[in-house]
């Protein structure tokens, strides 16, 4: 097969990393993409590197990176054209069987009516809140990690199969042994009111806990939240690996849009680099991890905060856990895992 996967960045992301290499954005294509994947933001190139190793053809396109989006419009005598227009222009060269798009929200309705019109297969891909039905409509299949999400779907008319997230192996390769110098971190979103419900937890239980907070966008939290208070800055791709691989324990919450199933890619990215995941109990997190051997669930603020004190206290349970939940990452949650996973779905659903 040929994939070509349409991808995106918090522009957050790209404002600092352009920031951080002067001159990048004047650099040919090809600098520009290998520099940003190599930050391992998001999936990174964990998509095509692993389908090449399967045997099929792969690129990821970052849609909304502009100046990457350019750069690709001038060697192809395009200068001038639009991120989406450029992205039309690839997918005629590339001539993918398969268009994946890994955010179902950021194409205009031009620009999925055009991949529709070329003929090529669109799947997409979310662990997020959906977007109208009418953009649902839009796609061949649905890949989804959120478990309800499948019928949902399918109740619209379209096609969906359950699709976990997972873990980048390669990313150990980059971070050595390091020193668990940390006690408790949080690593995400921050925002008090989009995400009120799972980040207000944490906050009630940073009262009783040294939890450091890493990420982005704190809006809806006043001066004296613990947040704000104990908030270092943001973190993104191997600086947060490197942040979670240096703390002996890291919370995680799920965003509302996930109902009562475990998720998100802080579970894999934290047993990955073999912390300890302290996350909150879901109805299928046991079909993932084992709690209480591999990862630890939590019901609630006061819960938390116990689970993580007895963890700290008892040093030889924490690395006995975090080493358990590592191993079941790197044995059945990698990414080359889930693209031999991708390529029956896809394969069976092309047929």
């Amino acid at each position: 097969m040929r994939v070509l996967i349409v991808d995106t960045c918090y522009a957050a992301f790209l404002q600092a990393h352009y920031g951080r290499n002067p001159g990048l954005a004047d650099r040919s294509y090809a600098e520009q993409w290998q520099s940003l994947m190599a930050t391992f933001f998001g999936t990174g190139d964990a998509y095509s590197h692993n389908l090449h190793a399967l045997g099929h053809e792969a690129h990821e396109v970052v849609v909304d990176c502009v100046p990457l989006q350019a750069a690709w419009a001038r060697e192809h005598d395009l200068a001038g054209l639009g991120p989406e227009e450029t992205l039309l222009r690839q997918v005629d060269d590339f001539r993918p069987d398969v268009v994946y798009l890994q955010n179902l929200h950021v194409l205009s309705d031009a620009t999925m009516a055009a991949l529709r019109a070329g003929g090529a297969f669109v799947a997409g891909q979310i662990a997020s809140e959906a977007p109208p039905d009418e953009r649902l409509r839009m796609f061949d299949l649905l890949l989804t990690s959120f478990p309800h999400f499948v019928e949902r779907f399918e109740a619209v008319g379209v096609p969906a199969e359950y699709f976990r997230i997972g873990f980048d192996p390669r990313v150990l390769e980059h971070l050595g042994t390091p020193e668990r110098q940390r006690d408790v971190v949080f690593v995400g979103a921050l925002n008090g009111i989009r995400h009120r419900r799972g980040n207000r937890m944490i906050a009630r239980a940073a009262r009783r806990l040294p939890v450091e907070f890493w990420g982005y966008d704190l809006r809806g939290w006043p001066p004296w939240s613990p947040i704000r208070r104990r908030y270092q800055g943001e973190a993104w791709g191997l600086e947060m690996f490197r942040i979670l691989a240096s703390s002996r324990v890291v919370l995680n919450r799920h965003i509302g849009a996930a109902g009562d199933y475990a998720n998100n890619m802080r579970l894999y990215e934290t047993t990955g680099v073999g912390s300890l995941l302290v996350t909150d109990a879901k109805r299928n997190l046991a079909d993932l991890f084992e709690p209480g051997t591999e990862i630890v669930a939590y019901r609630n603020s006061d819960d938390l905060a116990t689970q993580v004190r007895r963890y700290l206290a008892d040093e030889d349970a924490r690395r006995e856990t975090a080493a358990a939940g590592q191993r079941r990452t790197l044995r059945e949650h990698t990414y080359e895992v889930r693209m031999r996973e991708l390529v029956a779905i896809l394969e069976r659903r092309l047929r």
